[in-house]
């Protein structure tokens, strides 16, 4: 017997914590770099502070797999470690933006890197179990639906995210400007408002969506976890047997997740260098934060996108194919972080992030949709896990030369970096030919 077909509204509920998790997401990759300047950061130090994040994910994601998948409570196996990592998660929201209030204790831009750190770590052990989830619950022949649903959520609350230090400014006159070294309170109680839909969003789903018990997987026809093997022992093995669809998505994954965090890292002060015409010195002015506030918007806009787009991704993947449908994307993500270089007023950038948003939903969704049907259930946390390291060695990557390269090779002006994501993303729409698909079902061609 198989896994029953959800309701529309069941795959929903089941995924809605989502929306908070990336609303707290995309407050940090909005708004950390101008923080971490506003507390004394150089431009090519930035990567440097933004590597505790995919470190962080690369240690933390592989554990919560592996025991979630032997975790079994009154919670079920999934739903207790994304409603801790979502505690966590607001603790950090709440400390990052007010780290100039314990310099007493401790200098304020080491404070704000920590709570960077513990943002990224919650976010992940929140994160992973989400996507394990839609592997335990759905068929194969719902997964692409439950991801793309995912991915809408994820748009949702990323441009909720990003949106709102602006329009707080704009529609509720809170302040947006503040003293040097301090933050504005726009940017503040967004962080707030953020860490408050986050645990929400997430009790929402822990309270709506019950988890499979041993016994109904089992009758589903889906193997028992082996529980003889401590974490070591079992990811070992799963590295060893990694399938082959898995190695071809990490080449995918390597240069898709490389582009984006030099988008994430280096967009800030890209748009006040590049568009806004400030001196990389400049993080006080009113202009500098006016600046800060447009990336907010335009990071809006690709996610908006996205979540848009998604509601597409399973019709276009259902008659041209999962691959077909995330090269193009891909290669439209690439087109977008280019043209940044070419556009001189901050509209234009709109247009810039139209492209972004294409390549951000199919990275959301179609890399797990091609995985999920090419590993074994049993495993889903671990090998889910696993593949959280194809997205955060090229972060780390980026982030250990991605500051030098800006420094020496593109003499300080951050603009290069996204020409250079850009380029990332053409080479990962590349490497997608070569990716096996094995359970996808193509509408053939009448």
């Amino acid at each position: 017997m198989g896994k029953p077909r959800l309701s529309t509204a069941s795959i929903w509920n089941m995924s809605i914590g989502f929306l908070g998790i990336q609303m707290g997401f995309a407050l940090q990759n909005g708004n950390a770099s101008r923080i971490l300047q506003t507390f004394g950061a150089d431009v090519h130090e930035l990567s440097w502070f933004w590597i505790v994040a995919p470190l962080t994910g690369m240690i933390v994601q592989p554990i919560i797999g592996h025991y979630s998948d032997r975790t079994w409570t009154k919670l079920g196996r999934r739903r207790p470690f994304f409603l801790a990592g979502a505690i966590v998660a607001c603790i950090g929201l709440l400390l990052m933006p007010n780290a100039a209030s314990f310099t007493k204790f401790l200098p304020a831009l080491w404070i704000g890197a920590g709570m960077l750190m513990v943002m990224d770590a919650s976010f992940n052990v929140s994160m992973e179990p989400f996507r394990a989830l839609v592997g335990d619950k759905l068929s194969s022949a719902q997964r692409t639906e439950g991801f793309s649903i995912q991915t809408v959520l994820i748009g949702i609350g990323a441009v909720i995210g990003s949106w709102l230090p602006y329009f707080l400014g704009a529609w509720f006159n809170v302040e947006t400007n503040a003293d040097p070294g301090v933050i504005p309170p726009n940017v503040i109680y967004s962080f707030m408002i953020g860490a408050l839909v986050l645990i929400s969003s997430i009790l929402w789903t822990v309270f709506t969506t019950n988890e499979y018990s041993p016994a109904e997987l089992k009758a589903f026809g889906e193997e028992e976890v082996d529980d003889g093997g401590g974490f070591f022992k079992n990811l070992s093995i799963s590295l060893k047997e990694m399938p082959k669809t898995m190695r071809q998505l990490g080449v995918v994954q390597f240069f898709s997740w490389f582009g984006l965090f030099g988008m994430w890292v280096f967009t800030a002060p890209a748009v006040a260098t590049h568009i806004y015409g400030l001196d990389s010195s400049d993080t006080s002015s009113a202009t500098f934060q006016e600046s800060g506030n447009w990336v907010g918007i335009i990071f809006g806009v690709y996610n908006g996108v996205s979540a848009l787009y998604a509601f597409l991704l399973p019709t276009i993947a259902k008659n041209i194919g999962r691959k077909k449908t995330h090269m193009v994307s891909l290669v439209l993500g690439g087109l977008g972080l280019i043209s940044m270089y070419f556009f001189k007023t901050p509209n234009m950038l709109i247009v810039s992030m139209i492209g972004v948003g294409f390549a951000w939903a199919s990275i959301l969704a179609m890399p797990y949709a091609i995985l999920a049907g090419s590993i074994p259930l049993k495993k889903m946390g671990i090998y889910m896990g696993i593949f959280n390291l194809f997205i955060t060695i090229p972060q780390i990557t980026n982030a250990i030369i991605g500051g030098p390269i800006v420094h020496y090779l593109f003499g300080d002006q951050a603009i290069f970096a996204l020409v250079l994501a850009g380029v990332c993303m053409f080479i990962a729409a590349v490497a997608t030919v070569f990716v096996e698909d094995i359970d996808e079902v193509v509408v053939p061609k009448i």
